[in-house]
């Protein structure tokens, strides 16, 4: 197949369910307990198709839901919007706090958590999804990485923690993505589009697409695979 329909291009990821190495079983876990206590109000800053937020609030009939994605155009309105809205009972942020804040690593993290405080209730939960390293990168795997890829653009698990402590929250739960969850997001993140160069190769966006594609699949295996964590902590606001 050689379309080279230039009215359509490649695919947005339609194989993942959540947007981060995110797997069933967690998520199934993750609903149940934050549904538990019953919030409210719940927002999800960096929402992407709202999975999460939509499963939460299946499970608490009469809550209500926000929320905000944001792409490098829109940062600064989604800031101001968060900034409007009163705190939420549940504040749900997946690998976002990028939109929370103006600072560069290392001062993102701190600064997010900052605003997260902010915006919930006492006595809510915060669920925060954060990449930190599992050791520190060469100098060499950072080279692989995305661009401009430092050692600073990530804490290590127990400063992490740190951050969140000194942000005034206590970390109810400390959980971390597995290596299949890892290969589940990676996979998923671009199998539509690899789908889609294998059947248009002559399509007038199929080199920069392929380029693209696999530049941040190289990224992956040869640069933060095994070296770049997720975690999932559960933080509660402390008085």
């Amino acid at each position: 197949m050689t379309s080279t329909d230039a009215r359509s291009g490649p695919p947005r990821p339609r194989a993942l369910t959540f947007h981060g190495p995110l797997g069933e079983p967690r998520a199934a876990d993750l609903t149940t307990r934050l549904a538990a206590h019953r919030p409210a109000t719940v927002l999800d800053i960096g929402c992407g198709w709202g999975e999460l937020m939509l499963r939460v609030l299946a499970a608490v009939p009469g809550a209500t839901g926000t929320g905000l994605d944001l792409d490098e155009d829109d940062l600064a309105r989604g800031r101001a919007l968060a900034a409007e809205r009163g705190p939420a009972e549940l504040v749900l942020c997946l690998g976002a706090s990028q939109a929370l804040t103006d600072a560069a690593p290392p001062l993102l993290v701190p600064e997010a958590l900052r605003e997260l405080r902010r915006l919930v209730r006492p006595g809510g939960r915060v669920l925060l999804g954060e990449g930190f390293w599992q050791r520190t990168p060469s100098s060499g795997e950072l080279a692989r990485m995305w661009p401009d890829a430092t050692a600073s653009d990530h804490p290590g698990l127990p400063e992490l923690v740190d951050e969140v402590v000194a942000a005034g929250f206590r970390p109810a739960r400390i959980e971390t993505a597995t290596p299949a969850e890892w290969e589940e997001f990676e996979s998923g993140y671009r199998e539509d589009v690899e789908v889609w160069l294998a059947g248009h190769p002559d399509h007038p966006l199929a080199a920069e697409t392929r380029a693209r594609v696999d530049r941040q699949r190289d990224s992956w295996l040869r640069g933060y695979r095994d070296l770049l964590g997720m975690a999932y902590l559960t933080l509660v606001p402390q008085d």
